[in-house]
């Protein structure tokens, strides 16, 4: 796990300038932070450099000259920084947004928490992760329109964008590329490379639905099975998807670690405060704050037995996977009437949209033939 965070600031004048650090009493020596200032200098870019200091690693992302920020990272000498990278570009965007206010030191704390975890992900938080960064949603939502979109006016737009912040949009790809979401390629005729929409994401609200099947199993009271089934059922009957629920959940829920424990531990069974509390080990410090998250997001409700003994159960379940985007084809069928769109960009779309819907069928053969043979032993 990671042991510190620590702000640096480059002023031509004074050198080196430590903005802020968390826990506060962390600290790197001049020689050090130099030596990483140095490193950055040699490639002069935005981008993440790594150094071994002593018994520790350092992972230190540089925002550039423009604003010559470094966000570092510390280490364990056993950990490799590489896998922070695309975690420490986006919480550096969300450092150089509160640089110039009082509120830096208070940010720090969450930040630190949630890069910590960051090389543990699941694939649904590292799917939350990318939907919670309002630059990859921008992004996301115009390949959805566009189908494709040039590297080169990704920069230009996302500078427009964000004047006064700042976006790496090298690293922004190659976390969609990572996911699958997205595909970069050359094409006919073009000079700068273009950026595919290949699969999308799909994101609601699910009822538990193995929990509804037989409540009692899943550690209810039978007196309580009635109540608790029909709390869901009222829910879902006036649940409207929405952008803002879903970004919601995935910010107070989805990727706070504690809340997650909880939600794993819930998707099981339902549970009592004495079952929360045993979570204590798995760094859910604060059961009360983690419950108050999940009431306010109306994801659980409690219920009560003859005996006064209280029982937490998940109402509603969250869903966020990838999808096979169809309607692309009728994105691609318009552009192309339109001729709003390279046609040598549409024909190298569908032969992606292709290529990814084979691979598809492939995989599912391979798993329901796995499932056979399993079925079979």
């Amino acid at each position: 796990m990671p042991t510190g965070l620590v702000i640096m600031h480059w002023d031509e004048r004074v050198g080196v300038e430590v903005l802020g650090a968390y826990p506060e009493e962390v600290v790197i020596q001049e020689k050090t932070l130099m030596q990483l200032y140095s490193q950055h200098e040699f490639t002069g870019e935005a981008g993440m450099v790594s150094l071994t200091a002593g018994a520790v690693n350092l992972a230190s992302y540089y925002t550039g000259p423009e604003s010559a920020v470094y966000v570092i990272l510390i280490l364990t000498a056993e950990e490799d920084g590489d896998v922070y990278e695309e975690g420490l570009a986006e919480i550096t965007r969300q450092i150089l947004m509160n640089l110039e206010s009082d509120s830096l030191n208070s940010i720090l704390p969450p930040l630190f928490q949630r890069l910590s975890v960051y090389p543990t992900l699941t694939e649904e938080q590292r799917y939350g992760m990318l939907l919670n960064s309002d630059v990859k949603r921008m992004l996301l939502n115009r390949l959805r329109e566009e189908t494709a979109i040039s590297k080169s006016e990704i920069s230009i737009w996302m500078k427009d964008q964000y004047r006064e912040g700042f976006v790496d949009v090298e690293n922004l790809l190659a976390g969609m590329v990572k996911l699958g979401l997205v595909k970069i390629a050359s094409v006919k005729g073009l000079s700068s490379d273009l950026v595919f929409l290949t699969e999308d994401i799909m994101v609601l609200r699910t009822p538990p639905v193995e929990l509804i099947k037989d409540p009692v199993d899943h550690h209810l009271p039978a007196s309580l099975k009635d109540s608790y089934i029909k709390e869901v059922r009222n829910f879902f009957e006036l649940y409207v998807p929405s952008e803002a629920d879903n970004l919601a959940i995935i910010d107070k829920v989805l990727l706070d670690p504690a809340c997650y424990e909880v939600i794993k531990l819930m998707r099981e069974a339902m549970v009592t405060r004495n079952d929360l509390e045993k979570l204590r080990k798995k760094g859910v410090d604060d059961v009360d704050r983690v419950l108050k998250a999940m009431w306010e997001t109306k994801m659980i409700a409690v219920f009560q037995d003859d005996k006064n003994n209280e029982y937490f159960c998940l109402t509603s379940d969250f869903f966020i996977e990838r999808f096979y985007p169809r309607y692309n084809i009728d994105n691609i069928r318009q552009q192309y009437r339109t001729r709003s769109q390279n046609p040598n960009a549409l024909l190298k779309a569908l032969d992606m949209m292709k290529d990814e819907y084979y691979a598809q069928v492939k995989l599912k053969k391979a798993a329901a033939k796995k499932k056979e043979e399993v079925a079979a032993d």
